[in-house]
């Protein structure tokens, strides 16, 4: 199988990267020149990794082909190139709807989207998919856990929660920094917190009954440190704040302009 990749960014050296980590790997791949730093260095890494001379040459040499440009260039770069009707196009664009994806991809016969997280190249985390496609599920499926939505306007909710990461990172970085001002050394904290939100982290799974509401009012003990956060936190408006955020998101994907 040759896998094609049209724009070469952050999120295509995690599947590459994810990829070539599997023990049956038998998936060459070819990049685009885009980003020639990340695309040398998978190829150096690589052997059946290579550099396209031009984001055409991927199409001529594909059938299977992820489009990873950057949304704010997408249209430009898509609408300039050929596509062949046997092409199977795998869409990493958010903000693009599928209906955008194949009027610009015409006539290209098969299109989906696909939505998986950076920790894909540890094969972490999960992939959406829409609509259902056993090709990008099998694909994915080697690399985390798949989640296939048959409707756009589920994908597209589910997208905006990967708009969280830096906001979580940001989170863990505040506790951070507040214990290595109080005389916590910086390697101690890191793997302290890193601990706690692994632990954290597993609650859903070893907790299958309880929903996250209800999970917040486990941990948060009446009277207890939990509960005085949550609550200043909630003073202060700050989960309206990040649902608001949210809300944003959603209208950016969705292309809702109210």
């Amino acid at each position: 199988m040759e896998l094609g990749f049209i724009g070469t960014g952050a999120l295509t050296a995690a599947i590459v990267t994810g990829l070539k980590s599997l023990a049956d790997n038998p998936v060459s791949v070819l990049l685009s020149p885009r980003n020639e730093d990340i695309a040398a260095s998978l190829a150096s890494r690589y052997p059946d990794v290579r550099i396209a001379s031009d984001n055409q040459a991927v199409l001529d040499n594909s059938e299977t082909v992820m489009l990873a440009v950057r949304p704010q260039i997408a249209h430009d770069v898509l609408s300039a190139l050929r596509f062949r009707r046997d092409h199977r196009l795998i869409s990493l664009i958010a903000t693009l709807s599928l209906k955008d994806i194949e009027s610009l991809t015409a006539p290209a016969g098969h299109v989906t989207k696909a939505l998986p997280m950076p920790m894909i190249a540890h094969r972490l985390g999960a992939t959406i998919i829409c609509p259902p496609d056993q090709g990008a599920g099998a694909l994915f499926g080697r690399l985390g856990k798949v989640i296939e939505v048959a409707d756009a306007g589920e994908f597209d909710a589910l997208s905006v929660a990967t708009a969280t990461y830096a906001s979580y990172f940001k989170y863990l970085e505040t506790i951070h920094s507040w214990l290595t001002r109080h005389g916590v050394g910086e390697g101690i904290a890191r793997d302290y917190i890193a601990s706690l939100f692994k632990a954290l982290g597993a609650a859903p799974e070893t907790s299958p009954d309880a929903d996250f509401r209800h999970l917040a009012q486990d941990y948060a003990t009446r009277g207890g440190i939990n509960e005085q956060v949550l609550r200043e936190l909630t003073a202060h408006n700050m989960f309206e704040a990040f649902a608001e955020s949210l809300d944003g998101i959603h209208r950016r994907i969705t292309g809702d302009t109210k």
